[in-house]
């Protein structure tokens, strides 16, 4: 059996994807204030925002028919809390 190539369109995250996408991370992580919005330049990944906030990016991978989706946050080392004191 072939496989159909994916085309740059095929990859486009939709505004149903969306939609959903911000549902599913909004009841997961029981946080109304998680946005989904899309990026200008990229057709295959949307900004996800907490507040208004950019924290991370959703990459859509479609492969053997199935679609799943990646999310990637960076965490910067300055963000962190200090470490508790040592005993």
């Amino acid at each position: 059996m072939r496989v159909k190539p994916v085309s740059l369109k095929d990859m486009a995250v939709t505004r149903s994807e969306i939609w959903r996408l911000e549902k599913y991370l909004r009841k997961l992580f029981r946080l109304d204030t998680i946005t989904i919005v899309e990026r200008p330049k990229q057709q295959d990944s949307v900004e996800v925002l907490i507040d208004g906030d950019f924290i991370g990016v959703l990459f859509k991978d479609e492969e053997d028919g199935e679609v799943s989706y990646a999310f990637n946050m960076a965490i910067l080392e300055m963000d962190l809390p200090e470490p508790p004191a040592a005993r």
